[in-house]
């Protein structure tokens, strides 16, 4: 009988042993687990502060023209190079299960902003359509950073390409005066037309692409918006090398309506005369700050050296633009007046509009 009671005292205490013996078990497990999870929140916070979270991830936003845009679509898509720059590569792309031909715009991770309203100015560029500017088809941004806008693609190239490449077509009046009007009106709604003016920026005849029957489409406008700050100015930068970049920028930094302009009168001198405006050495001079060519025909009177010796052969009466002597010496005077070496004195984009409308009558 004692022995029985002895034994029950032992199984006792071995179960009270056993039961403290998971009470503490218990106890440390989940001040584990709780200190585990709570290191876990901070790195999540910690990534969501620098950023790192966001890259983990992979998106696509798609606007009128990409709806049926798929990931797989654009990162499987065999492309051809047809542009490289510090910031990005422009792809020749086509899409697998559609068999569309587009455009795809890769940028640096490296160059590209993180600014907090990236996605806003996405939507923005996606939303804004007319008739003379190149939509934005889809947006995509990949896990480690990398960024690719989804453009339709033109055969015909870009307007410096169809100025220099021996096209006879870049020689008729009708075609020039059309693929004036189209840049004038496509720009006119960035200035005017959005809720607040858009300024281009980077406007240039290699940011001019043409379709088949030469309807001018503006490119490449916000994309310095896209870029950090080193990157913008570099872009900016190489687009002033080659003679599009207005004199009061030499002082300022900021683009503006009025640097626009001059880029637009220094692409109508390169459509009257076939001629690159690069200047590697510019100089303000009197009432001209123009490409060196421009400049020293215009100061030596030799006016008709800045367009095609047979611009008014092309005229054969079928034209929807009829061209005379006096057609060709408004357009170049236009041109002239958007690259006034004052801001102040160059006409806004309605005013060339209207001026435009009075040359083609």
């Amino acid at each position: 009988m004692r022995n029985t009671h002895i034994l029950k005292l032992i199984l006792g205490l071995i179960s009270a042993a056993v039961f403290t013996i998971v009470l503490v078990f218990i106890f440390f497990f989940y001040r584990r687990r709780s200190t585990k999870n709570d290191q876990n929140d901070l790195e999540s916070n910690n990534e969501l502060k620098n950023g790192e979270k966001e890259n983990q991830r992979e998106d696509l936003v798609t606007f009128k023209g990409g709806e049926d845009l798929t990931i797989s679509d654009i990162l499987d898509a065999p492309g051809e190079v047809i542009g490289k720059s510090n910031h990005g590569t422009l792809y020749k792309a086509l899409l697998q299960r559609s068999c569309a031909v587009r455009l795809l715009r890769f940028l640096r991770p490296v160059c590209t902003t993180r600014d907090k309203d990236f996605g806003d100015l996405i939507e923005l560029l996606g939303y804004t359509r007319h008739p003379n500017l190149v939509p934005l088809l889809g947006f995509y941004a990949g896990p480690r950073g990398e960024k690719l806008l989804v453009h339709p693609f033109y055969k015909r190239g870009n307007l410096s390409q169809f100025i220099r490449g021996g096209n006879v077509e870049s020689h008729k009046w009708d075609i020039i005066f059309r693929i004036s009007i189209g840049i004038a009106e496509g720009l006119d709604h960035l200035h005017t037309g959005l809720h607040k003016p858009f300024i281009h920026g980077n406007l240039k005849s290699k940011n001019i692409l043409l379709d088949r029957s030469y309807q001018p489409y503006i490119s490449d406008f916000g994309l310095q918006f896209l870029l950090n700050p080193t990157a913008g100015q570099e872009m900016l930068e190489a687009s002033a090398s080659e003679g599009y970049k207005a004199p009061e920028l030499i002082k300022m930094k900021d683009v503006s309506e009025e640097t626009d302009i001059y880029s637009f009168g220094v692409i109508l001198l390169e459509l009257l005369s076939g001629k690159e405006p690069i200047n590697e050495n510019p100089t303000l001079d009197g009432d001209f700050y123009l490409p060196n060519f421009m400049r020293n025909a215009i100061l030596d009177h030799r006016i008709a050296d800045l367009y095609h010796p047979d611009l008014l052969l092309s005229n054969n009466g079928s034209h929807e633009y009829p061209v005379t002597e006096e057609c060709i010496l408004k357009l170049f005077q236009l041109a002239m007046a958007c690259c006034s070496p004052s801001p102040s004195l160059r006409p806004n984009t309605k005013q060339v509009i209207r001026k435009l409308e009075e040359i083609g009558k």
